[in-house]
């Protein structure tokens, strides 16, 4: 990060090729580290404490592999490993970007790593050891945790929450150098698509593991951990469209770069709800207030940094690009709205006990699933319909009378299915209340 810095500085192009290296030789690093833990579950080392708490010798080796990540401290490096995947990815793929793009870029991504790593090795780590006397037999995986959703949940879940680390990194680039043009949405745009993919796939086999699982609680419980990973997918959903827009015709220029800010601050907002312990869920594995301070004190500046820089800079870009309100952009813009306005209302819920812990002096209430059903249906109900029409209508302006002419399917099937919805919801929050 420091090369990055004086190359950025001083124009070194021999500075800036040693930045850029460093990212696929921390790749290896942590893969090193990563491939060293896995081998002491492989070998039953019980002299390594997490390897005792998680693992004994008949663990079938299919769990012991997914043990590695299967509770904080494990689950932690894996995060590491998949953001200096990400990091090593932008590097080797954006060779074509400008330079100083580049490296500021890699400077945000170098940043955050660096604060992850430090956590790791101060808060959380997993190759502590009992020496010279430690247990002949392991403590064995949680039985909820040793079935095949352990195996693919997680990585495919950290690739996407991490992931939203790369258009975050963009949008800090882009703000910082002042000069705010439409390339880092260009940049950014494949790497957001990845991660969202990556994110949905991770979210549908949680909720199908924990229907199979803990049954009682449905498809979605509207449980912290869930809306945790829940509320950057429907920002990073609204970032996917905001970008396309804003590169396609140079509209919501500034609200596409809150979207990047935010969609990664919410994956850190939600990190920390899971292995603070400030909420209990069904779905938690890790509850130790220490470690929660010490992700809020990483948390809070650079969530509150990013949004002061963007206050700062954002004020002063401009578009010039006018749409019609039966354009494909107005169909966007609402789109967004919608998202964003749901996620504040899933944060509300879920941040709610707390707030109110807080200010009756302890005493603790919940907040189910009717809460959130009440309120998230009629906004998905909306945006169905918006989608429904909103893909078959043109950039800047599409005449009413053929919108209207030509999508009278879209709106009988929009309408249908968000009737079915309601019916569907309804009845599921009267089956959980």
């Amino acid at each position: 990060m420091g090369s990055g810095f004086i190359a950025l500085k001083r124009r070194d192009t021999s500075l800036a090729s040693l930045s850029l290296t460093a990212a696929p030789v921390g790749f290896g690093l942590i893969l090193i580290g990563f491939a060293s833990l896995t081998s002491a579950f492989l070998a039953d080392d019980f002299s390594v404490d997490y390897v005792a708490n998680h693992s004994n010798i008949d663990l079938p080796v299919q769990y012991k592999v997914s043990a590695v990540w299967g509770a904080h401290e494990g689950s932690f490096l894996l995060w590491c490993l998949v953001m200096a995947g990400w990091m090593m990815a932008v590097a080797r793929l954006s060779d074509a970007l400008a330079l100083a793009m580049r490296l500021r870029v890699m400077i945000v991504l170098y940043g955050l790593q660096t604060c992850f790593l430090l956590f790791l090795l101060f808060a959380s780590s997993p190759f502590e050891r009992s020496l010279p006397f430690y247990p002949s037999e392991g403590a064995d995986l949680n039985p909820l945790l040793q079935d095949f959703g352990l195996i693919v949940h997680p990585p495919l879940l950290y690739m996407g929450y991490v992931g939203l680390s790369v258009p975050f990194a963009f949008a800090i680039a882009s703000l910082w150098s002042g000069a705010i043009d439409l390339s880092w949405t260009k940049w950014s745009r494949p790497w957001t698509n990845v991660a969202w993919a990556f994110l949905t796939a991770g979210i549908t086999l949680g909720s199908w593991w924990a229907y199979y699982e803990l049954g009682w609680g449905g498809w979605w419980f509207w449980d912290a951990v869930e809306n945790a990973s829940f509320m950057p997918w429907l920002l990073a959903t609204a970032l996917v469209h905001s970008l396309a827009a804003t590169e396609k015709r140079g509209v919501f220029k500034s609200w596409t770069l809150l979207l990047a800010i935010g969609g990664f601050s919410f994956s850190l907002l939600g990190a920390f709800l899971v292995r603070s312990g400030v909420l209990t869920s069904v779905h938690a594995f890790a509850v130790d207030p220490e470690r929660g301070l010490a992700i809020l004190a990483f948390l809070v500046p650079t969530i509150g940094g990013s949004l002061l820089l963007y206050a700062l800079r954002a004020r002063h870009i401009k578009t010039s690009a006018v749409f019609a309100l039966s354009s494909r952009e107005s169909f966007i813009l609402g789109n967004n709205v919608l998202l964003a306005v749901s996620t504040l209302m899933i944060l509300l819920g879920t941040i709610y006990p707390l707030i109110y812990e807080a200010a009756t002096g302890g005493l603790k209430i919940s907040v189910g699933p009717p809460y959130f059903n009440t309120l998230f249906l009629p906004l998905m109900g909306l945006l169905l319909v918006l989608l429904m029409v909103g893909h078959e209508t043109r950039w800047r302006e599409t005449h009413s009378s053929a919108l209207l002419r030509g999508q009278r399917w879209q709106w009988a099937v929009s309408m249908a299915m968000t009737v079915s919805a309601l019916f569907w919801l309804d009845s599921l929050s009267l089956a959980q209340a």
